[in-house]
């Protein structure tokens, strides 16, 4: 059989950029299929401009000091993109040839042989343009014109709430671009998503939507449909003595290829060929954490009178996802249940990885979920600010198998929901998505915004907003209606937080999900709904303490800042300036009050007098408080049913939030993270003067039995107390195991003298240790650390001596370093042997390796 498939050209790589002034050139001259570009400049695409030319040396690499505000005229000029491609043979009456564009940032005009052939007005959505007329045998040019954005927004009304920036409501941009609490205002332009050209012929695949109804350990049932759509011409059609029949093939095939299940020569009717596919004996997608993320192949072959003449082909995870509103006893509950589990969600809320969206390489999307998945993360949230996010990110969760909680790109802002073209704009990018990503097997919940309907009653109440609540149509009737009519399968929420009783504002903790802000931003709670909202800017106030007060279903944002490591800050800072406290180092830091860092290292840790003590003291702040919040959360695993920090990664090289920096290095609190989001968690919960309460929390879906063991050190690494219980927690649930008084395990020692040791026996859970009082009560005696290297091995293997080692730090001057463990603590007598990997380095450079603690010096 003859196979006329619809085909893909690439048209991604190099093309070439030139700027004018607004009105410097005709259109139409710049557009013109022959014009002389000889002394353009390159540029890839996928990308944009800023990124082209920092690689051609034209700006200063924008992240180094102050560069960024450096390049800000870029954003002032009218952005021109160029490049010619080769067509075999020019289109019959029978085919179709679109242009297809991932991602234009923003206002684009697009030109095929010098005729316009479309605008555009929206980053966050890709475009088709039908050229089949204009496309000839040989060789042709595209143009794509870019608008400063001054142009489309100057004259548009301003509301009262847009935080970081009063233009961008009405631009359907990266919010982030515009500046956040964590990263710089770099407003990109250009063609940020991949280009191609599609041939069709006679019919295509306008869209295939496969969801799961129902599964068992006997049989699934997968329903697909496929949406048809004719390209014939009408010459085409009237010529034809016949219509054409079009019939599907739709097979799901396992992962050696076999077909599992099928349906031959479907009718096409109306449009539509559907069918529900009985898989038997189905291998179930899961997270990670779960199972075994398994994913099939779903093939759907077009066939116009017999002839293949279109095929989509994607991976498929058989699973149903739902979220439980209410328990077995009706009582509130957020909980996601994966194939009739419930779980508990365990991440971190994601950013773009880059400010410059388009020159994110696939491996960084790689890497990042790789290390997701290594301190056992099982959720990640795809936050409002940023973008839908590119297909390699949802590629790497399907495979890795975590799940994915994807907001709608509305975020703390109004915006113009009583404006038609508006409106048709937010459809069109609605609607896109949603196709686009429905088939996800990761795609567990999509989301309306980010923080809209909690802040507009917060800033309505403060006097701050005085306007009706312009963006409410679009999140409780747009988004909800076009979900209805295109992916019934999983669920939706209106906004993050959301959800309210009893005359609660909507982070209320009784309902739905919550952010919890009180820890460092100091936000008052609890709150009526209407209540002038209280900020307690004071050490009390900003405490990761307050997280214990914290009673939510589910915890979809909290965090704190921490240091970025000492590579990716002075890779960044000018000669001088990396100090603490300096220009440069402030400048890092983009969050609107920097004293709430020093505020709750003052209550913790006490205040850094040096970039080390900064680096050091910050981190362990953000890692042991973390540990307390998430600690907390897990062992009311009754109540509580996820726990998503804010936030994973980095866009630029500051301090922030982030687990993981701007570099790839992960902070301490990524390392605590392998622990306190382990499947299996040993837990003590204890407050100075008061008892130590011993939990297990069981995540898994098996009991755990055997022993807990306790031990309590003094700093000099004298045992002082030991105790071992039995232990048998059921699946999923947590257990307290016993309760002891200070005065028991202390002996002679005060309680800023131990160091306790958690460690299961005949069970798998990492151990885990505590101090009983805070760092900067804690007066730990000098330890000595030595170090042996196997370069042979990539490994390092570290000793302490003399006293307990706090927080043992490893570092070197490279960035992307994979450390099996990092920022932890020793006894004296104690080695760790940590491993070094990294993608692309065979041999790491570790005669540069540092060494060090909090209380020995660099070994």
């Amino acid at each position: 059989m003859v196979n006329v498939c619809r085909t893909s050209q690439d048209l991604s790589g190099q093309w070439k950029i030139q700027h004018y002034e607004v009105g410097e050139k005709r259109a139409m001259d710049v557009a013109a299929a022959a014009l002389d570009d000889r002394f353009w400049i390159g540029a890839t695409v996928p990308g944009d401009v800023h990124g082209a030319l920092a690689e051609r040396g034209i700006i200063d690499p924008i992240y180094f000091g102050h560069n960024d505000v450096k390049s800000r005229w870029i954003v002032q000029k009218e952005w021109w993109y160029r490049t010619t491609f080769n067509l075999d043979a020019g289109a019959s009456s029978d085919e179709r040839i679109e242009l297809v564009f991932e991602g234009l940032d923003t206002f684009a005009t697009v030109y095929v042989n010098g005729h316009e052939v479309g605008k555009t007005a929206n980053m966050l959505m890709s475009h088709t343009l039908d050229v089949t007329r204009l496309v000839r045998s040989g060789w042709n040019a595209i143009a794509v014109r870019f608008d400063p954005l001054h142009l489309h927004h100057r004259d548009k009304e301003t509301f009262d709430w847009s935080s970081y920036t009063k233009e961008r409501p009405w631009l359907r941009k990266a919010a982030m671009n515009f500046g956040w609490d964590w990263g710089p205002r770099i407003v990109t332009v250009g063609i940020w998503g991949a280009v191609r050209l599609e041939r069709s012929t006679i019919a295509k695949l306008q869209h295939v939507y496969a969801r799961t109804n129902a599964v068992s350990k006997e049989q699934a049932q997968v329903q697909v449909t496929a949406e048809v759509q004719s390209v014939l011409s009408l010459r085409s059609q009237q010529e034809r003595t016949q219509p054409v029949v079009t019939t599907c093939d739709i097979r799901l095939l396992d992962q050696q290829g076999e077909v599992v299940a099928s349906a031959i020569s479907l009718p096409v009717k109306q449009g539509k060929a559907e069918i529900t596919l009985d898989v038997a004996h189905p291998c179930l997608w899961w997270t990670h954490d779960l199972g075994e993320p398994y994913l099939y192949t779903l093939e759907v072959t077009l066939y116009a009178d017999d002839v293949a003449v279109d095929r989509y082909c994607q991976s498929y995870g058989i699973r149903t996802i739902e979220l439980a509103l209410h328990n077995e006893q009706g009582e509130s509950r957020f909980a996601f249940i994966l194939n009739g589990v419930k779980i508990y969600a365990k991440g971190a809320n994601w950013i773009p990885a880059d400010q410059l969206i388009g020159m994110i390489p696939k491996s960084r999307y790689r890497e990042l979920v790789e290390l997701a998945v290594e301190a056992h993360m099982n959720m990640l949230r795809v936050w409002a600010g940023g973008i839908y996010e590119k297909e390699v990110f949802y590629d790497e969760c399907d495979r890795q198998g975590v799940l994915v909680w994807q907001d709608f790109a509305f975020a703390n802002a109004l915006f113009p929901d009583f404006n038609r073209d508006f409106m048709q704009n937010v459809q069109q990018e609605v609607e896109n998505n949603i196709l686009r990503l429905r088939n996800r097997a990761s795609l567990a919940i999509w989301c309306g915004n980010n923080e809209i309907d909690w802040l507009y009653d917060m800033k309505t109440a403060s006097g701050d907003i005085t306007s009706p609540f312009y963006g409410e149509q679009i999140y409780h009737e747009l988004i909800p209606e076009a979900l209805e009519r295109l992916d019934p399968s999983r669920p939706y929420w209106p906004s993050s937080p959301y959800g309210a009783d009893h005359g609660q504002d909507a982070n209320d903790p009784d309902t739905g999900d919550r952010h919890n802000w009180q820890v460092w931003h100091g936000s008052v709670y609890p709150r009526k709904q209407g209540e002038v909202p209280v900020l307690d800017y004071s050490i009390e106030g900003v405490t990761f303490k307050n997280y214990k007060k914290d009673q939510a279903l589910f915890s979809s944002e909290f965090g704190m800042h921490a240091s970025a490591n000492r590579y990716t800050l002075e890779k960044n800072i000018p000669a001088g300036q990396f100090y603490w406290g300096s220009p440069e180092m402030a400048y890092r830091n983009k969050d609107t009050n920097h004293q709430k860092g020093i505020l709750l290292m003052e209550g913790y840790t006490g205040i850094p007098q040096n970039i080390e003590e900064y680096m050091d003291f910050s981190m362990l702040t953000q890692a042991e408080g973390l540990r307390y919040g998430i600690e907390h959360f897990r062992r009311i695993n009754d109540r509580n049913s996820g726990a998503l920090v804010w936030q994973l990664n980095d866009s630029w090289p500051g301090t922030s939030w982030s687990m993981i920096d701007y570099e790839l290095l992960p902070k301490a609190s990524f390392y605590y993270a392998k622990t306190f989001f382990h499947p299996v968690l040993l837990s003590l919960e204890h407050e100075p003067g008061h008892s130590l309460n011993v939990w297990v929390v069981n995540d898994t879906q098996d009991e755990v039995g055997g022993q807990l063991r306790l031990n309590v050190y003094g700093l000099t690494g004298e045992r002082l107390y030991t105790s071992a219980y039995g232990v048998k927690v059921p699946a999923q649930s947590s257990m307290q195991i016993t309760a002891l008084e200070e005065a028991e395990v202390l002996g002679t020692k005060r309680a800023e003298e131990v160091m306790v040791v958690l460690q299961a026996e005949g069970f798998v859970a990492p151990m885990n240790r505590y101090f009983l009082r805070d760092p900067k009560d804690v007066m730990l005696p000098h330890s000595q650390l030595s170090v042996h290297v196997n370069e042979e091995e990539q490994s390092v293997t570290v000793n302490a001596s003399g006293a307990i080692a706090r927080m043992v730090k490893l570092e070197l001057p490279v960035g992307r370093v994979r450390f099996s463990d990092n920022y932890f603590d020793l006894l004296p007598g104690e080695s760790r042997t940590v491993t070094l990997q990294h993608p692309e380095m065979q041999a790491l450079p570790l005669k540069e390796l540092r060494v060090s603690a909090m209380n020995a010096s660099e070994a």
